[in-house]
């Protein structure tokens, strides 16, 4: 994902990470969501799976086909989205629900029908539901095998912590744990099928159009990671076969990448301004746990 400044807009909202200042986010920074969101590696690869996930379900892929700018414009499409994601970890509360709000009131006129004769809107609690828990999902899923081993706690704190942001999208049922999300997951697998889109989206990934400086082989190789997310049974009804499989070069190349990223501190990315926001070093989240618990405590 690229590095956002510090300054943006989404739907005609200004978006300053940085004020007003003191205003807390939807999450506290000690929150395994901003451990996680400020990796580009972990953002990139988990959220190319949650799209995955939700282009399986026929009603959530028509919608976003027939009913968004993804067609024409896939890669601004993506961004305008990861900015909604940063905004809604970091940014200010009331920012962040001012600009969720716009892009529910969007969704609310979205509806129609699937080639198949099924109806869908895109306010359908069932879908609100399913597209919250995919994004969830994705992220941990990314982070604890390209960057760093999440432990069962931690894995579950983050699932669980991300009802507050669910919520705001109009979710209802965000699953508390994985083992909660592979039940809803199992509750929805019978509308799963395979279609053109799902590739077509991969190919556009693996173009390298997203990032024209990072090499074209890194863009493969995270499209491969995405689809190495999916349980084995998800990825068989999706028809994602062995030119998907991630190899050892792309999971050793990926872990680096992942690690480095995690190291690198960059005073204007919206993770750092978040932390001198809240009266916080800027390299808050770099530093030890037990820096962190002082820091919060002063």
């Amino acid at each position: 994902m690229a590095r956002l400044p510090m300054q943006s807009e989404y739907l005609g909202t200004a978006i300053d990470f940085a004020a007003p200042v003191g205003e807390p986010a939807l999450l506290a920074p000690d929150s395994v969501q901003w451990r996680i969101y400020k990796n580009p590696i972990a953002l990139g690869i988990g959220g190319i799976a949650a799209v995955l996930l939700e282009f399986a379900e026929p009603r959530i892929r028509s919608g976003v086909w027939d009913h968004s700018t993804y067609k024409a414009d896939p890669i601004g499409r993506s961004r305008r989205t990861g900015l909604v994601a940063m905004l809604a970890c970091y940014g200010p509360a009331s920012s962040a629900k001012a600009v969720i709000g716009q892009v529910n009131r969007m969704h609310g006129k979205v509806k129609g029908e699937t080639p198949g004769g099924t109806g869908y809107r895109a306010l359908d609690p069932v879908l609100l539901d399913w597209v919250a828990a995919t994004a969830s999902y994705g992220f941990l899923m990314a982070y604890d095998r390209f960057v760093h081993p999440l432990s069962d706690a931690d894995q579950d704190r983050f699932m669980a912590d991300g009802d507050a942001i669910g919520r705001e999208f109009g979710a209802r049922h965000t699953p508390p744990t994985l083992d909660a999300f592979m039940a809803m997951m199992d509750e929805l697998e019978p509308h799963f099928e395979a279609h053109p889109i799902i590739f077509e989206f991969l190919d556009i990934i693996q173009s390298g159009k997203a990032a024209p400086g990072v090499p074209r082989f890194l863009h493969r190789a995270i499209a491969r990671a995405s689809v190495s997310l999916l349980p084995d049974h998800i990825r068989r009804k999706l028809e994602l076969g062995p030119r998907y499989d991630l190899t050892r070069l792309d999971r050793t190349a990926l872990r680096l990448a992942g690690r480095l990223a995690d190291r690198h501190v960059d005073r204007a990315a919206p993770h750092c301004q978040a932390s001198v926001r809240l009266g916080l070093p800027h390299d808050f989240l770099f530093k030890s746990p037990a820096e962190q618990r002082r820091l919060l405590a002063a």
